[in-house]
């Protein structure tokens, strides 16, 4: 995590467990740096302090059995894999295939895939207002989710890619999940977007997210697109596009300093 966020305890502990509690995952998947000890002050009452953690990155793999990362796999072999399938599937595109066919033409390109990783999968498919879901199930599939679900959105540009490419007229796009992962991942984000945006209101300054692609992006403007104590845009470029939270109070003084600077 590109931002660090602080949390206080009456013991290390218990800050961390409060960590854990707030972002909903495991205290055992937080790495973290003590900032203060905890001091029981005289008589337990003067000058008394909690303990001050400040945690530095979360694993986010450790907090469900779907991002469990199988060590032994090979992800540059696992990305030229995806990269040869996408380019056998594209090959047979047909610029008037309609969606069914861009469909039928996906789910061939994610069964081949799997094949070809001898990974046992069942793709069960449904429709959203953003188009055809594909949610795959099958057992340790944390090897198709990746850090923040980097590999599962190269699988489903892929997917997208292999199903619609050169088509001229209406494109299917296709989404891919597993397990309920990328729900999990939205409610991830959107209480860390909560908290960031406390932190930077606290602080008085502006915070930058670590880099995320369009769909995270999103869902933190989203989380945050009502509040009256801060402001959002995204900042970069791709594929290191990332969030910059605002807080209002400092963005009106800053605008307030340069009127006078320029009267």
């Amino acid at each position: 995590m590109a931002e660090t966020m602080e949390w206080t305890g009456r013991t290390v502990e218990a800050a961390l467990d409060a960590a854990a509690s707030d972002l909903g995952c495991a205290p055992a998947s937080l790495e973290y740096t003590v900032l203060e000890q905890p001091s029981r002050g005289f008589l337990g009452l003067i000058g008394r302090r909690d303990a001050r953690i400040r945690v530095r990155e979360i694993d986010t793999s450790a907090s469900a059995d779907l991002d469990a990362k199988d060590p032994s796999a090979d992800m540059a072999e696992l990305e030229t894999r995806l990269g040869e399938e996408a380019d056998e599937t594209v090959t047979a595109a047909k610029p008037g295939a309609s969606l069914a066919e861009q469909e039928v033409r996906a789910r061939k390109f994610l069964e081949d895939v799997f094949a070809a990783m001898k990974i046992e999968v069942e793709l069960q498919r449904s429709e959203t207002e953003e188009g055809v879901l594909f949610q795959i199930e099958g057992e340790s599939l944390g090897i198709l989710i990746g850090k923040h679900g980097q590999t599962l959105d190269a699988l489903q540009y892929l997917t997208n890619l292999a199903a619609n490419r050169g088509v001229s007229g209406e494109r299917l796009h296709v989404l891919l999940d597993i397990e309920g992962y990328r729900a999990r991942r939205e409610e991830t984000l959107t209480r860390l977007a909560g908290h960031l945006a406390e932190k930077a209101c606290r602080i008085g300054q502006e915070i930058h997210l670590e880099p995320m692609n369009r769909h995270e992006r999103k869902i933190i403007h989203m989380a945050l697109q009502d509040s009256r104590k801060v402001s959002t845009y995204s900042a970069g470029d791709e594929p290191r596009r990332y969030v910059v939270i605002v807080p209002r109070r400092r963005r009106r003084a800053e605008g307030s300093q340069r009127g006078r600077e320029n009267e």
